[in-house]
């Protein structure tokens, strides 16, 4: 393992929950969605950037983060991250350079 891994693996002290959409019936013949546990992992989370606007009569607060994570398959967008009560959508989960060892993930907080 190369020491720029080991320097890499150190950073990963966050850590994430991996959450899938689910449909659960809502009792009445439909759907609704929900999130189920996926997985848990170590992540470095870095905050990217973060703006405030107006929504619907109220101002909500949006921060963008890389996450940072080994690779693995089943993080993708339309999933999101869990932090204790802090939910991260993830934007989009890329590997970098094609060699399937760490993942980075472009994610959005929102705060009402």
């Amino acid at each position: 393992m190369a020491s720029e891994d080991k320097a890499a693996i150190g950073l990963l002290r966050r850590r994430l929950v991996l959450e899938a959409p689910v449909a659960a019936p809502d009792g009445i013949g439909g759907a609704t969605q929900v999130f189920e546990t996926v997985g848990a992992f170590w992540a470095q989370l870095e905050w990217l950037s973060g703006s405030e606007s107006w929504r619907q009569g109220r101002l909500e607060q949006t921060g963008t983060y890389r996450v940072t994570l080994r690779w693995r398959g089943d993080v993708d967008a339309g999933k999101r991250l869990r932090d204790g009560d802090r939910i991260f959508d993830i934007r989009t989960a890329a590997d970098p350079d094609g060699s399937r060892r760490r993942l980075i993930c472009l994610v959005e907080e929102v705060t009402p």
